[in-house]
């Protein structure tokens, strides 16, 4: 059974009992840092999944993750230029990755894409 909208994020700002002690928050922060640098990784390493697969199947994709990274960023007064939060996702520059590994959508890929009516995350 999925979690009501939002539970998982409410959930995240509360904080599991699991972070004790008076370096709960940096604990949090470090465990999270982790759990972001291990998507990325496995994300860069499965360039065989495309954008439209994850897109259809989780609503967003390494350019959401990427644009994520950089709003982010932003609120904390560090300007980062698309083109390098996506070289971060990506691991290389973004049309080096697109040249060497993004195929062009099925019919299928689109036809699920456009009746999802996804935002792009």
């Amino acid at each position: 059974m999925p979690l009501p909208r939002g539970a998982l994020a409410a959930g995240l700002r509360r904080g599991p009992s699991l972070y004790r002690g008076q370096d709960r928050k940096k604990t949090r922060t470090e465990l999270e840092a982790a759990a972001f640098r291990r998507l990325v990784a496995h994300l860069q390493e499965r360039s065989d999944v495309q954008n439209i697969d994850l897109m259809n199947l989780a609503g967003f994709c390494r350019n959401c993750l990427s644009r994520w990274y950089r709003e982010e960023a932003g609120t904390r007064g560090i300007e980062i230029p698309d083109p390098k939060a996506r070289e971060i996702v990506y691991g290389m520059p973004y049309e080096e990755w697109r040249a060497k590994h993004q195929k062009e959508a099925s019919g299928d890929q689109k036809k699920a894409f456009d009746k999802a009516q996804h935002k792009h995350g």
